[in-house]
């Protein structure tokens, strides 16, 4: 089933489309993170200050139990009793104050700070309260009040009810930092203390009370109706305020799953983290108990400056999702109306565009059926304009370039004869390599048959040698021969391992082992004594498959070789490591020796090439080394620059088949 290619007019406004659909849905992504910023941003200054709110209730609070001590403290008829030693009449007046004013703690003690009058626990007197800072700053006649924590014997002390509220166990809160721990049994207590001083100003004793805010949710509950006047969204109160003992919600209006305050749940693990760790401010959305909120924390502080606590307010992030929502819905289908406007002035245009493209498809067609000389005739001074005339300039060149092609045609014939005749000398090249293997093959027969002439002259030479005495004239001319003849038979011999080199026998090999064989062979000659020799061997290199006692000849040659360059004084390294890339394993043979020249390089590998001395080599050693590792499907290179020495690298694959 074939298709019908879409019409200009249709690309163009498809094109247009998708451009204003992918503009719209940018603008609406970019638009809707604007607009929730927005929202977002003015919900956060808002908490910022029912923040600032909340310390005004909590600091307004403190301040409240601070004057009702000091002025306490203060009472002259207090002080009589005390100097009377009138225990019944200063019971009864404190804990008169203690209850009119709401205080869950009023105790007094003596200028040493042995408590005398406690009444929430009358019978329990004569504990050394002179520990607490609050009361040790009392004695020293100062009137103090900060929030403090009061561990669980302290307020057994004072009143059981009073530990029994302190008492919370730990419930699971999602996104809660792990705690060892499951219960809290200290209690957080808004506590001041002042000093007793009497008109004479003598120091009578020190005066302490406070209220505990473990369960007692005044604050909290003034806050919310002070700052989010109990407003609700679905049924949900829009704000909260909590106070935290280190992490654990002691006194909050949050609501968990069953309705009921979320006393016992944990602050997130982020803002314990930023709060009681780093002492920081915290304003972002937090997850809440169960839901998430635009947040506001600040530490609360004792007056050591040690973080005890967290002050919350909050408001549900939800209602500001909701109102984006909206307001991107209603962006969305006014959109969608812009583009169908857009789509229909679209239609109308795109003809004023496809009409004068008409004519030239018409003119295309004469063209293509070999009328060169038909002309597109359009009126318009826009671009379909100079596109019009542009084409009827190109037909004219087109009957010029068919001229041309004419003419090229010809010099083409003369080109392809001389190309023809190259290829000819291309050949006659090939077929003199193809003697020249040929000459190599003769060599190596010619070698295999001087092999053992040269054999018989070299063992005679010796026993003439041994039989001459060292001061007969023929002594040395006999040493000359036993040495030309064996330097004669290493160069026979490295030409038929070069000619008819042996098949590798394959097995599974560590290179390791094999690089420091072939160093055990040769760093006990004379020539590495003054040679400083390292080894960088990668530990975690694969087993390849190869012949070991070649690939061992070809680095006793490369290492000889490096030994030599350096005449025997400098650094030798040998280094294997596993190159990725390549999936080979790579020895390095470095040196610090003379280097060999850029000229020398390109002909180290080709037979009887050599930069030692007349009678030193053979210059069949890295021709051979080169044809062995050719044979385990692998390469050398050589990295070298004169006066700074020379690296082979040897690359092995790693995969490699027999």
């Amino acid at each position: 089933m074939k298709f019908s290619h879409f019409s200009l007019r249709t690309k163009l406004i498809l094109s247009f489309l998708i451009i204003i659909i992918f503009g719209g849905l940018l603008s609406l992504t970019l638009g809707y993170r604007l607009v929730k910023n927005t929202l977002i941003t003015q919900a956060q200054d808002k908490v910022k200050h029912d923040l600032d709110s909340a310390w005004q209730v909590f600091d307004e609070k403190l301040k409240d139990i601070k004057v009702i001590v000091s002025l306490t403290a203060a009472r002259e008829g207090l002080h009589k009793n005390i100097k009377h030693y009138n225990h019944s009449n200063l019971l009864k007046n404190l804990t008169r104050v203690k209850e009119e004013y709401g205080l869950d703690v009023l105790t007094l003690t003596n200028s040493q700070g042995i408590v005398t009058v406690r009444t929430t626990n009358p019978g329990s007197t004569k504990d050394d309260q002179s520990h607490d800072v609050l009361v040790r700053r009392a004695l020293e006649r100062k009137a103090v009040a900060y929030p403090q924590i009061v561990p669980r014997e302290e307020l057994l002390k004072e009143d059981k009810s009073l530990a029994q509220r302190a008492s919370m166990e730990f419930i699971p809160t999602p996104k809660a930092a792990h705690r060892e721990e499951n219960k809290e049994t200290s209690g957080m207590m808004l506590k001041a203390a002042a000093p007793v001083i009497d008109e004479k100003g003598n120091l009578l004793g020190a005066l302490y009370g406070g209220i505990l805010l473990n369960r007692n949710y005044e604050i909290v509950d003034q806050v919310k109706e002070i700052v989010y006047k109990d407003k609700k969204y679905k049924g949900q109160d829009i704000g909260t305020a909590t106070i935290f003992q280190n992490d654990l919600r002691i006194s909050t209006n949050v609501k968990n799953a069953q309705g009921r305050r979320a006393i016992g749940t944990r602050v997130s693990q982020e803002v314990s983290h930023a709060l009681l760790e780093q002492g920081k401010s915290w304003v972002d959305r937090a997850f809440v108990v169960n839901q998430w909120y635009i947040t506001a924390y600040e530490p609360i502080r004792n007056i050591k400056d040690q973080v005890i606590g967290i002050l919350y307010v909050g408001m549900l992030e939800k209602p500001y999702l909701d109102t984006t929502r909206r307001v991107m819905f209603t962006f969305t289908i006014i959109a969608a109306l812009c583009v169908v406007l857009l789509l229909v002035i679209l239609y109308f245009s795109t003809t004023r565009i496809t009409k004068p493209l008409q004519k030239m498809v018409v003119a295309t067609q004469h063209i293509a059926k070999g009328d060169l000389s038909h002309k597109v005739e359009v009126e318009s001074s826009d671009e379909i304009g100079y596109l019009a005339d542009s084409f009827n300039k190109m037909t004219a060149n087109l009957r010029i370039a068919n001229d041309k092609l004419i003419e090229w045609g010809k010099t083409l014939e003369k080109k392809v004869e001389e190309r023809t005749k190259e290829l000819t000398k291309m050949q006659a090249h090939l077929v003199q390599s193809e003697k020249l293997a040929s000459l190599g093959k003769l060599a190596a027969g010619i070698a295999h048959e001087i092999n053992n002439p040269l054999g018989g002259i070299l063992i005679y030479s010796h026993l003439l040698l041994e039989d001459t005495q060292k001061d007969s004239p023929y002594y040395k001319n006999l040493q000359k021969i036993v040495k030309e003849t064996s330097r004669c038979k290493d160069i026979v011999k490295g030409l038929l391992e070069f000619a008819r080199p042996e098949e590798p026998k394959m097995t599974h090999i560590d290179i390791n082992k094999i690089a420091d064989k072939s160093l055990s062979i040769v760093e006990s000659q004379a020539l590495f004594q003054n040679i400083q020799i390292k080894r960088n061997y990668s530990s975690e290199l694969p087993k390849i498959v190869g012949d070991s006692a070649q690939l061992q000849q070809v680095f006793t040659n490369i290492i000889l070789n490096a030994a030599e360059a350096m005449n025997g004084n400098g650094t030798l390294t040998i280094s294997t490591s596993k190159n990725n890339q390549s999936n080979t394993i790579d020895v390095g043979i470095t040196d610090t020796g003379e280097g060999i020249k850029e000229e020398d390089q390109k002909s180290l590998f080709e037979p009887f090439f050599t930069t030692k001395e007349v009678g030193k080599g053979t210059g069949l050693g890295l021709a051979i080394s080169y044809s062995i590792i050719q044979k385990h499907n692998g390469s050398i290179n050589v990295d070298s620059e004169p006066e700074k020495g020379s690296t082979f690298t040897v690359k092995l694959p790693v995969k490699n088949e027999s």
